[in-house]
């Protein structure tokens, strides 16, 4: 049986990048497992990992031209979909408190609120899956904590003590990326 981590051989990822397009559908086809297998570990539901990883595979087929190094699809796939998640991630509704009329962002204020989000984007993407799938359920999705539990599957004392630990991380690497913005 052959092991599930397997990604297509060097031969093949070289004809794809010259053009051939047996070659190339191939490639896409035998990456297919480890892409869905990377979103589903990375986006925080099973919709969202979907769409991540067949976005993946259509980055791939258009820009296998601009992976340097045939031995690094892996990674370079990995990027990509942890791009998407995390773009995904990001445009997911907010329930924000309307701004009065009168209260304008400033274009200054926009960035720096961009900056923040992605400084946030990346210290939940540092964290291991089962608590950043947590942490995306309950504080950027919404879940009540019982729909949390259920869906991933938990007790709702797991589901609280996984939630902890990945706040707590996330808070921890704003508070040390802040530490050395100021240093």
């Amino acid at each position: 049986m052959a092991d599930r981590t397997d990604w297509p051989g060097e031969a093949l990822i070289v004809a794809a990048q010259g053009g051939d397009l047996d070659s190339l559908t191939a490639l896409v086809t035998g990456s297919h497992p480890n892409v869905r297998r990377f979103a589903h570990s990375l986006c925080a539901s099973r919709e969202d990992a979907e769409d991540a990883a067949q976005e993946a595979l259509i980055i791939l087929y258009r820009r296998i031209g601009m992976l340097r190094a045939s031995g690094a699809l892996a990674s370079w796939m990995f990027r990509i979909v942890r791009n998407e998640c995390l773009r995904r991630a990001r445009l997911m509704p907010r329930e924000r408190a309307p701004l009065p009329e009168a209260a304008v962002m400033s274009a200054e204020d926009e960035v720096l609120q961009r900056l923040e989000a992605g400084r946030v984007a990346e210290a939940i993407a540092a964290l291991p899956a089962d608590q950043r799938r947590v942490l995306i359920l309950r504080d950027v999705q919404g879940y009540s904590g019982r729909m949390a539990a259920e869906s991933l599957g938990l007790s709702t004392a797991a589901m609280k003590s996984r939630l902890h630990r990945a706040r707590a991380a996330v808070q921890h690497s704003l508070g040390d990326t802040r530490a050395r913005a100021l240093h």
